[in-house]
């Protein structure tokens, strides 16, 4: 009976196996005996997830690491619908101080062909020892070969279970013991070292937010950088040192104390009394002039300075030392503040002397498209800014042998690209207002220079700026607190200004009662600023001067508060205007299409000349609903304008406007031109009008608009 059951079985399965052979894919065959699983390869071994190292030197991590390999079987193995699993074998082995060697081994779970096998290496290795691994697959019959089999290594790692010692700092040029040491736009080297052999980098911040890291040449070398302080004060370079596992140090705090910059090593001036034919030097060598330098020039206003030496571009316009003002071959730079007469052709505000030569020149070029400031060493120049003919410049070129890069600064801001250039020593005399070239001298200068300055050192950019600066100056102030004789003063006994019908100061009154409790007692609005302000009736009411408050062919800066009631913001509206001869040369403006503030500048005092127009959105009465805070920004020396609104925390909008025009007509305030003469009234009331000649900085146009004026620090 038993065996009638075993033939049945016998039967059963080969009819089984008739049915799986007749439903298999045609063209596949399979392994009729099973394959080892294949052998792994380097490419898909990974320590800590970085790749298998099998060379010298061996890897170091901060911690046991995660071993990982990819392991699979042949495809020959895989039969319909049962793909194939096959576990993991690692083993990891090293010699101990006694020369024994040591294993450890284990092995994964089963997984399908093709997929990744982990091993965590456990805590008790050896530290500081190199450790080999290898690993193979099983499918469950059969072991497959070793990773390690030839032509492969075994994979190699160290465990470093210690971090470096504490770094130290040294500097000669800025020492940690509470000495005010030389100083902004000085390098210095600052050393960093520790007493750990393994370590290969340090990270490190001079108390800028910029963490930076520097590779030591070998493991256990000191490292030296290089940092230039950009402000004078304390500093704090902190360090941490990293060894080869990439464990960090405690981190090492040191500190020191910077001098403001040194002064120029020469200074002319140039000053001096009209008639002398000596430049005097603050510092330095005296400058002699040529016949075609006059001294008592103009100087451009907002700066300390008094007068200036005007040059004829001549032959004999020109000053010059007997001796070098700066060491060319090193790093130094040279500024001065210029107008050009002309700038249809290259001329040079100032050079050095070599042999046969320059090792340096200043000024500018005039070009078929246009003229441009220029700095040139050896073969090497920067070119950028646009020169204007009667335009005030401040120029400033840089070279930094720490880098090779020779800079330019206009007007306080980097114009060009940055160029790599090579010193040239230059030990002859100091020109100002020519160059030397293998034929003589040439390019001279044709305007007027002052305030140059030599330096051996960078002069960073917040002392270019500083350098450049034009302090504005206030020209008129108007609160509309009161009014006497049709006219409301300015604050400082300026010119007042006068009003027209319909335009009258309102000074709120409603405190002396009390709308809640006396029905005659009428709800009167708090001025806009302190205790009045000026109220405009939009049908002819307006305030004007007899001439006008700023000159728009050079830098100025006007303040307003103005608020619009909701109700009557239905039509356009100009707060401030000055007219030029055909046109005006800017509108302050609502325009209720777009619920903007406007600023328009043509680019001429032509009727119909192109209009450049920037504005700003906020609506009539402002985000807080007590008037709108705008601010008129016009920077001649870059060729920009801004419009500020709302507070002007960040509301700005800005245009390029290059060639900015003198206008002669009188500050309008509440009216603009129009096709049909006056119109644009404005229906509303006016505050705080302020006048500055000169581009309040954006800082201090926060100050505007609030009774007081702004320091202009």
């Amino acid at each position: 009976m038993s065996g009638t059951f075993r033939k049945r079985g016998l039967l059963l399965g080969s009819c089984l196996a008739a049915v799986v052979g007749a439903t298999a894919v045609p063209g596949t065959a399979y392994a009729a005996d099973n394959l080892p699983p294949n052998r792994p390869a380097v490419k898909d071994l990974q320590t800590d997830f970085t790749p298998c190292a099998t060379g010298d030197p061996a890897p170091y991590f901060s911690g046991p690491p995660v071993l990982t390999a990819v392991l699979s079987d042949p495809a020959e193995d895989d039969r319909p619908g049962y793909p194939e699993q096959v576990s993991g074998e690692f083993e990891i082995w090293w010699t101990d101080p006694a020369g024994v060697d040591q294993r450890r081994s284990y092995s994964s779970y089963p997984a399908y062909s093709g997929r990744l096998h982990r091993y965590e290496v456990p805590s008790d290795i050896p530290a500081d020892t190199v450790i080999s691994w290898r690993v193979r697959a099983n499918d469950g019959t059969a072991n497959g070969p070793w990773s390690s089999d030839a032509p492969d290594a075994a994979c190699r790692f160290v465990y470093d279970n210690a971090n470096p010692a504490t770094p130290t700092v040294t500097s000669p040029e800025y020492p940690n013991d509470y000495r005010i040491s030389d100083g902004v736009g000085v390098y210095g080297s600052f050393t960093m070292d520790s007493t750990s052999p393994d370590v290969v980098s340090y990270r490190y911040n001079f108390s800028d937010g910029t963490a930076r890291t520097v590779q030591a040449t070998e493991p256990g070398a000191p490292v030296t950088v290089r940092y230039m302080p950009p402000r004078s004060g304390t500093y704090t370079l902190s360090v941490e040192a990293f060894d080869r596992a990439g464990r960090s140090s405690n981190r090492t705090d040191y500190m020191f104390r910077v001098a403001p910059g040194r002064a120029p090593v020469s200074h002319w001036k140039l000053a001096d009394p009209a008639g002398s034919t000596t430049a005097t030097a603050e510092t330095g060598s005296p400058a002699q002039a040529g016949t075609g330098v006059t001294f008592g020039g103009p100087a451009p206003q907002g700066t300390p300075l008094t007068s200036t030496a005007r040059l004829d571009g001549s032959s004999h316009g020109y000053l010059t030392t007997g001796a070098p003002a700066v060491d060319t071959g090193k790093t130094f730079a040279v500024g001065a503040w210029v107008r050009p007469a002309r700038t249809d052709r290259a001329m040079t505000v100032a050079g050095q002397d070599t042999d046969s030569g320059s090792g340096f020149a200043l000024g500018l070029e005039g070009k078929d498209t246009g003229a441009a400031w220029t700095f040139a060493i050896g073969d090497a120049k920067v070119s950028g800014g646009a020169p204007e003919t009667g335009e005030w410049a401040h120029l400033l070129g840089v070279y930094d042998a720490e880098t090779g890069r020779a800079q330019l600064y206009v007007n306080g801001r980097e114009v060009g690209t940055a160029a790599e250039a090579s010193p040239v020593a230059a030990g002859g005399a100091f020109q100002i207002g020519r160059v030397r070239d293998g034929s003589g001298y040439k390019q001279r200068w044709q305007g007027e220079i002052g305030d140059l300055r030599t330096y051996d050192r960078v002069v960073v950019p917040k002392e270019v700026g500083e350098l450049a600066q034009r302090k504005p100056s206030l020209l008129g102030h108007w609160s509309f607190e009161t009014a006497a004789d049709g006219a409301t003063p300015e604050q400082n006994g300026g010119a007042p200004l006068k009003l027209g019908a319909g335009a009258t100061i309102y000074k709120p009154t409603s405190g002396s009662c009390f709308p809640g409790r006396d029905p005659d007692c009428a709800y009167q609005p708090p001025a806009l600023v302190d205790t009045g302000d000026l109220r405009l009736d939009g049908a002819g009411g307006h305030a004007a001067l007899d001439g006008p408050v700023v000159n728009t062919g050079d830098s100025f800066t006007l303040g307003v508060v103005v608020q619009i009631p909701e109700a009557d913001a239905n039509r356009p509206m100009t707060v401030l205007s000055q007219a030029g001869e055909h046109t005006e040369a800017f509108k302050l403006r609502y325009e209720p299409s777009t619920y903007a503030w406007q600023l328009i500048m043509p680019e001429r005092d032509e009727a119909g000349a192109p209009e450049k127009v920037v504005s700003q959105i906020t609506g009539p009465a402002g985000s807080s609903g007590q008037g709108v805070r705008l601010a008129v920004v016009y920077d001649d020396a870059t060729d920009t304008v801004k419009l500020f609104a709302d507070g002007f925390t960040n509301a700005q909008a800005t245009a390029h406007v290059p060639d900015g025009w003198k206008s002669g007509g009188p500050l309008q305030v509440g009216r603009g031109m129009t096709a049909d003469g006056w119109g644009e009234y404005l229906k509303g009331d006016v505050d705080e009008i302020q006048a500055y000649a000169g581009a309040l900085r954006d800082d201090d146009i926060v100050g505007l608009g609030w009774g007081t004026d702004p320091c202009l620090c």
